[in-house]
């Protein structure tokens, strides 16, 4: 379990396909202390919960190998990735850590697209749009995470919504770099899909 606060931005140093390329195995670069990484920890990479499956610390960095396997490769941006590429890095939540953000799983539901960037004094509003079964759990001033970012949703207007980013969440997250055409991995609201579930079973 997450809450959508990236604590560190990591960059993907190796990659390797494997099983026909049905398999990626990741080797991202962090500041993290190696010391703290056990293997099988989760750690969410662009919202997308990985596990640790080997961590060590080579010319004086950390870091950590994961699989992407098929189901991700296929509904998430990690498709995309690429050696160099910098990915939004968040550890588990730990019993009575801060819940900065809102309760985020680390399950991303699929992809969103900016549709447009406008940058603002020291702030950025982007608008996105994503498929319609996803758009029905995003409401305005509701939660939703965006390459593992925990956002508050401005606007909604059918598939298409927006957000606006502080300056904070620009210098800390790969935000900043996000241009229109860009694809990003979204989950939406735990509670919000739990709502229309009951709504649905009435």
């Amino acid at each position: 379990m997450f809450t959508g606060i990236v604590t560190d931005i990591g960059e993907i140093v190796s990659l390797t396909p494997t099983a026909q390329g049905q398999l990626h195995r990741l080797r991202i670069a962090c500041r993290y202390d190696r010391s703290t990484i056990a293997d099988g920890a989760s750690i969410a990479c662009n919202g997308v919960c990985l596990t640790v499956v080997a961590s060590g610390v080579e010319q004086g960095k950390t870091w950590f190998d994961v699989d992407a396997a098929a189901e991700t490769l296929g509904m998430t941006t990690a498709k995309h990735w690429t050696v160099g590429a910098k990915l939004n890095l968040e550890r588990a939540l730990k019993i009575g850590d801060e819940l900065g953000g809102h309760i985020v799983a680390g399950h991303a539901d699929g992809i969103a697209t900016i549709a447009g960037r406008d940058d603002l004094p020291d702030m950025a509003r982007f608008e996105l749009r994503t498929t319609r079964e996803l758009a029905r759990f995003i409401a305005p001033k509701g939660s939703v995470t965006l390459d593992g970012v925990s956002l508050t949703v401005n606007t909604v207007d059918d598939v298409a919504f927006s957000v606006l980013i502080i300056p904070h969440t620009l210098n800390v997250t790969t935000l900043h770099g996000w241009r229109a055409g860009d694809e990003v991995n979204i989950e939406v609201d735990l509670m919000a899909r739990y709502a229309a579930r009951l709504a649905e079973m009435k």
